[in-house]
């Protein structure tokens, strides 16, 4: 099916969707269930959206908050921003083709960051690429931003999927944005106005929300840093489980992906994790291990699993060898390249199921197929 085809019919369906949604004839609907084209946690949006008193019709303020407001908010948000500089100026590079700029938010959806190129001329870009202005559901209805901070994972909205007609200009992908503590300290958007159906941008934000966690994470004090894998899959990439010790061997931080292998819940003031209870292991093991820099083994846990473990003294991790990164005066990525690593790593998402990456970035899989298989600029 011709890729404009496909566009032509899921904004058909959305509008549908729209029709079911929001006026109100939903009552044949099972708690949970989705209106056709969308999906369930976009419905129960607009209806939250509604039960605020919002109409869909109505005009969108796109306000700040007050400065006194803000300089809290910059101020409790510094040690995000500081984290995600670095990610979001190659971010910005990965993007500049397609029209597209990043926004970081706070867990409230305070616009705490922008990046990208951003067309001041264009009103529609301006009013929301401005730090300060609050992006919360409460204020412009169904966005990425409200939907990533809500449900916790990554989503893609594309044009009638916001709430208010006025935003139906607009396409987005967002991720949320995890402290080292576990818990969701505020979100990634990449937003395009008028721009061409792209849900493969939700890897790329996804991906690049991982590396802002992995960031933050190892720019905190700890005294030692372990990168976990599960045994076959060597450690080296921001896919890798992340967790920091202190010299008592207390972990004082974790990125998501640790906490899902350790099945560890978020951190609570004044309440520690001891690596001993974890690790079925001594952990003072694990500080002589980095002496051995670059060696992995692998440790079992409580629970019975085992992992493979790399232990590192802090700022041994950031200069492990990595991919080169293209000089700073070097041009932007190729879009075609850009779309075909956001492709790769749908199928990797799907664990090489073409047919289910195909369906998650709402293309062929003839389409897959022909981009994995072009030569790289």
């Amino acid at each position: 099916m011709p890729l404009t085809a496909h566009n032509s019919d899921r904004l058909e369906r959305i509008e549908r969707a729209r029709e079911l949604v929001l006026e109100g004839r939903t009552g044949h609907l099972r708690p949970g269930e989705s209106a056709a084209g969308v999906s369930p946690w976009l419905t129960q949006s607009w209806k939250r959206c509604l039960a605020m008193g919002l109409q869909p019709g109505q005009a969108v303020g796109f306000d700040t908050i007050s400065a006194q407001q803000m300089r809290r908010v910059q101020e409790a948000s510094r040690p995000l921003v500081q984290a995600a500089q670095p990610v979001l100026a190659e971010l910005a590079r990965a993007i500049a083709d397609i029209r597209y700029f990043a926004i970081l938010t706070n867990a409230e959806g305070i616009v705490v960051d922008v990046h990208g190129h951003v067309d001041r001329q264009d009103r529609r870009a301006g009013v929301v690429a401005r730090v300060g202005v609050d992006l919360s559901e409460k204020a412009v209805g169904t966005t990425a931003i409200s939907a990533a901070l809500t449900e916790l994972q990554p989503v893609w909205l594309h044009r009638g999927e916001h709430f208010f007609q006025n935003n139906s200009v607009y396409s987005c992908a967002g991720a949320p944005v995890f402290g080292p503590d576990g818990l969701c300290a505020g979100m990634l958007d990449l937003t395009g106005i008028e721009t061409s159906e792209r849900p493969a941008l939700k890897h790329l934000v996804r991906r690049s929300a991982r590396s802002i966690e992995n960031c933050w994470l190892l720019s905190t004090t700890h005294a030692l840093v372990l990168r976990l894998n599960w045994p076959g899959n060597q450690p080296g990439d921001d896919s890798d489980g992340l967790l920091t010790l202190d010299r008592d061997g207390h972990i004082v931080g974790a990125n998501p992906t640790a906490r899902q292998m350790l099945s560890m819940s978020p951190g609570t003031d004044g309440q520690t994790i001891h690596a001993s209870e974890v690790f079925a292991s001594s952990w003072e093991s694990l500080f002589d291990a980095a002496s051995r820099r670059g060696q992995t083994q692998e440790l079992p846990l409580w629970s019975g699993l085992r992992l493979q473990t790399q232990a590192l003294q802090p700022g041994q991790l950031a200069t492990q060898p990595s991919a080169p990164r293209p000089a700073q005066d070097s041009a932007p990525k190729p879009l075609k390249d850009v779309q075909t690593d956001m492709i790769r790593e749908a199928v990797n998402q799907a664990r090489g199921n073409v047919a289910e990456a195909a369906r998650t970035l709402g293309i062929s899989r003839a389409t897959v197929y022909r981009k994995l298989s072009a030569p790289r600029s």
